[in-house]
């Protein structure tokens, strides 16, 4: 994730911080099964996938507001308690835009897609402040 000298957040685009592999989880997967598979990924958001096509996305914060103290049987299918048709973006992306597309959107995760729509990373808010802490480190 080195950043290029003399680059902007403008000029860098997303796929320069694609470090591992996002958390996919097939529609219909329940909501138990879901965040056993997120807390095995150290908190990453899953992904909710159909044919390998984004279907929705279930972060911490879902599990926070709709699962947490609601009686959701673990059996429930997620897809009853993520957010459908999240902003994406694709690959050719800018860190800016992604990091415009965060702030207005009040967005930890966003979704990073290929031409197809299917999943290439989920571009975390932390990855870019690790970046422009990298990048610019005399502005900080």
């Amino acid at each position: 994730m080195t950043p290029t000298t003399g680059r902007s957040l403008y000029a860098e685009k997303v796929t320069a911080l694609a470090q591992r592999e996002p958390l996919l989880v097939e529609s219909g997967t329940t909501v138990a099964t879901t965040i056993q598979r997120m807390r095995a990924a150290r908190g990453e958001p899953a992904l909710i996938v159909r044919d390998g096509r984004l279907e929705g996305i279930f972060t911490e914060r879902d599990v926070l507001l709709k699962v947490l103290g609601h009686d959701v049987p673990h059996d429930a299918p997620v897809d009853a308690y993520m957010k459908p048709r999240p902003e994406t973006l694709s690959g050719d992306a800018t860190l800016g835009e992604a990091a415009h597309l965060m702030d207005h959107g009040r967005f930890r995760h966003v979704p990073i897609l290929d031409a197809d729509g299917h999943p290439l990373l989920t571009l975390r808010q932390h990855d870019i402040l690790a970046y422009i802490a990298e990048a610019f480190p005399e502005e900080i």
